[in-house]
């Protein structure tokens, strides 16, 4: 009887002991199913993550994934101590960077230093992002002698930037649907605010003539932003007016949110 009971106790410890081998070399291969993934099918699931921070945040895996999420088939960097000029998706100025961009590209532009534009025209759905923690550490800056730093006549955003202008504007928005997210805008304030102004829009119906429904997409929306300096801090001059305009007061800054639409 007793030889009779080790036998069936054996029985069981056997096959519990395959079970847990069983469920360990399963939970392996479930654990290392994304990584045998190919490097297309990997870029291709990154391609749907934000930017910023959970694109930014793969780069923190592995190296695999650091060249993958880096990749400038997913977005393209401005670096003005870049010194290997022919690496691809890097640029020493966001001009270039602009040029070399299609349509859906994410521009990531380093953080330190001023990156200088003067009127620089974005002509196709993109998106500008800084890559410092705050917006103060990425700023794109316009001297004197330009009507802004970004012209904008194409739907895109800009997050965690600061664009500063001595003179002018900082964006000026011809058409397309604008967010300004979580960025710092600043002109000039003394002694010639009146002739400078954060935000510039001349955005109009009738501006879009082929399509009178594309005119109601032409727009700005404005995010946990601070606007210092100039006499207002949106002006209009086409059809667009200042919309849900709602303001925190902090003890050092302003952050705004608002829209600019049509009525």
């Amino acid at each position: 009887m007793e030889e009779v009971v080790e036998e069936i106790e054996q029985k069981r410890w056997r096959r519990s002991l395959t079970k847990t081998k069983r469920s360990r070399s399963s939970s392996k291969s479930s654990s290392c199913l994304i990584n045998n993934l190919d490097d297309g099918c990997l870029m291709h699931i990154f391609s749907f993550l934000s930017p910023i921070p959970d694109r930014y945040n793969t780069a923190l895996v592995c190296h695999r994934w650091l060249y993958l999420a880096c990749h400038p088939r997913l977005w393209l960097r401005v670096d003005r101590s870049v010194k290997d000029l022919l690496e691809p998706g890097v640029f020493p100025n966001l001009e270039t960077a602009v040029e070399a961009a299609r349509p859906g590209d994410t521009i990531l532009i380093a953080a330190g230093g001023r990156h200088l534009a003067y009127n620089i025209q974005i002509k196709k759905r993109l998106c500008l992002i800084g890559a410092g923690e705050q917006p103060d550490e990425t700023t794109i800056y316009c001297s004197r002698g330009s009507d802004s730093a970004l012209e904008l006549l194409s739907t895109c955003k800009l997050a965690n930037l600061t664009v500063k202008a001595e003179l002018g504007c900082c964006l000026l928005h011809r058409s397309g649907r604008v967010t300004i997210e979580g960025c710092v805008l600043q002109c000039e304030t003394n002694p010639l605010d009146h002739l400078s102004c954060p935000i510039v829009s001349t955005a109009s119906a009738q501006t879009v003539i082929s399509s009178p429904v594309k005119c109601s997409n032409d727009g700005v929306s404005v995010f946990r932003t601070r606007i210092e300096g100039g006499a207002k801090a949106v002006l209009t001059s086409g059809d667009l007016t200042l919309q849900r305009v709602r303001v925190i007061y902090a003890r050092t800054s302003i952050f705004f949110w608002f829209d600019v639409e049509h009525q």
